[in-house]
């Protein structure tokens, strides 16, 4: 009988960052394993698991690997190490990553030894087009720099609202920019993609919401830079999150892919809401990403005017009925087939349809959503403290707020396309994002997103008192994410290469 294939179980292993600890003598193993090396045969059915892919490690010792084997000839030159946890119990090989280092930089590793590091989740190392792509948790940041150390403790819920609402979010961005007309856009590092930015979303709002990840009965992942294009990267998303029941090496939990381009992850935002609210589903949160490596041809190609603005990133949201943050009052959506941006199967490079991207594209949309919801909900313009709308470039979302009667004070604050880019399945979640991160209790945030093909959805949100006792958890915010002092910026060349990826 032949074993599962070997990335599958190097990936189980990894990707989590988990090992074994005996009961008897409380040695620590990086393995699965049943027995302990210390107490032999007697500790067979005493060795409990350990979970590594929150914690906090210290890179002991490194090397500078200047001459890479030809799997990770794409990454350059990179620093690895020896990373120690739990004061050295625990001893793992990881490679440093988000450092560029130039071919004629010298390294100062001493620089580097005894600092703290956080697991990141990235890919492993460059495959064929036709391979799995391999991914695993031993890769580490620096915790005092970009990407802060951020505990996830568990909280006991305290109190059931009537109505669905959002429990948690997080978002997550590259340190990496460009900056161009003075417009910033977020560069994914050379090992990341989609299924990294939506395992690191998703985690970040697991930190934020306090739910245990054992309650998350469904997971949406939408998203239109799918590194595959047949194969869920939700299925990945799930296990190394450990949503749902955990059974042996599966999950408990229904993972599914959504595709509608950059309203991907908000069209799944009533159908959590809807699931969560039905006793019978026995789901009591559920999760809802949105990540992009958002494409766009080279400038000398056509359709690479799109090359401008598109960014990189992932937001995650969790729905529940307890403690909730911002309570859904109501939602609207409305579709069309207007063809205004495409890209046809197999081919690399999306399509736009130039001016009519705006009208009867967007415009048309999101004008529709957002005042059909307003007349059911019987609101006016000075109901709503935030207006959030889709973000495809710095003018359309100004002109469709002053269109509907928004002042700048509603929509200024969650506009983060000129700081990130356009995120597409991420663009207007991170705006409410930026919102909730400021919002006080009681107060109405409309969003509106908006995806290609065409459509757009409209929620109002109106925040809670709780959204004030869960900000202290949120260390990544937008503003953070933003303004960062180790953000790194590249050229247009390195910034090609970096999105090109692994």
């Amino acid at each position: 009988m032949s074993s599962e294939p070997i990335e599958r179980r190097v990936s189980y292993l990894g990707d989590r960052l988990r090992g074994r600890r005996c009961q008897i003598c409380g040695k620590e193993y990086f393995e699965i394993r049943d027995y302990c090396g210390n107490c032999g045969r007697k500790s067979f059915g005493k060795m409990d698991d350990i979970d590594l892919f929150y914690d906090k490690g210290k890179l002991e010792i490194c090397t500078f690997i200047n001459e890479p084997t030809n799997k990770f000839t794409k990454l350059g030159n990179y620093i690895y190490g020896i990373i120690s946890f739990h004061n050295g119990k625990i001893r793992v090989p990881g490679r440093l990553t988000d450092h560029i280092v130039k071919d004629d930089e010298e390294i100062d590793l001493s620089a580097f030894e005894g600092r703290n590091v956080v697991p990141r989740f990235r890919r492993r190392y460059s495959v064929g087009r036709s391979d799995v792509i391999p991914t695993i948790s031993l890769a580490f940041t620096l915790a005092d720099e970009y990407y802060p150390h951020q505990q996830y403790a568990i909280m006991k819920p305290n109190k059931e609202y009537d109505a669905p609402g959002i429990v948690g979010y997080g978002v997550y961005t590259s340190k990496f920019r460009i900056r161009e007309r003075n417009i910033e856009r977020s560069v994914p590092f050379i090992d990341e993609d989609a299924i990294t930015a939506s395992v690191e979303a998703g985690k970040l709002a697991l930190i934020h919401s306090g739910v245990n990840s054992s309650l998350v009965g469904k997971v949406y992942v939408g998203s239109e830079s799918n590194p595959y294009a047949v194969k869920p990267i939700a299925s990945k998303v799930a296990q190394v999150l450990k949503l749902g029941e955990e059974e042996g090496d599966m999950q408990g939990v229904d993972a599914i892919d959504t595709e509608f381009a950059c309203k991907a992850a908000t069209s799944m935002f009533k159908d959590a809401a809807s699931l969560v609210s039905y006793p019978k589903s026995n789901i009591q949160y559920a999760m809802v990403i949105g990540a992009d490596n958002s494409q766009a041809a080279p400038r000398d190609c056509p359709g690479g005017e799109l090359d401008l603005f598109v960014g990189y990133g992932g937001c995650a949201y969790i729905f529940g009925k307890h403690d909730i943050i911002a309570e859904i009052e109501g939602w609207y959506s409305c579709t069309s087939d207007t063809p205004d941006f495409w890209r046809r199967d197999g081919e690399p490079y999306p399509m736009h349809g130039g001016r009519f991207t705006g009208d009867p594209a967007y415009f048309k949309h999101v004008r529709k959503a957002a005042k059909k919801l307003m007349d059911r909900l019987n609101l006016k313009v000075e109901d709503i403290n935030y207006f959030v709308s889709h973000q495809p470039n710095v003018r359309f979302p100004v002109r469709v707020a002053k269109e509907l009667g928004f002042k700048e004070e509603q929509y200024s604050p969650s506009l983060q396309v000129a700081k990130f880019g356009n995120t597409y399945s991420g663009s207007s979640p991170l705006g409410l994002a930026a919102a909730l991160d400021i919002a006080k209790p009681d107060e109405r945030i409309l969003i509106v997103s908006y995806g290609s093909g065409a459509g757009s959805d409209a929620y109002s949100l109106i925040t809670t008192n709780q959204i004030l006792d869960k900000r202290e958890r949120q260390k990544l915010t937008v503003k953070y994410q933003a303004g960062n002092p180790f953000l790194e910026y590249v050229d247009y060349t390195t910034y090609r290469r970096l999105k090109l990826g692994m």
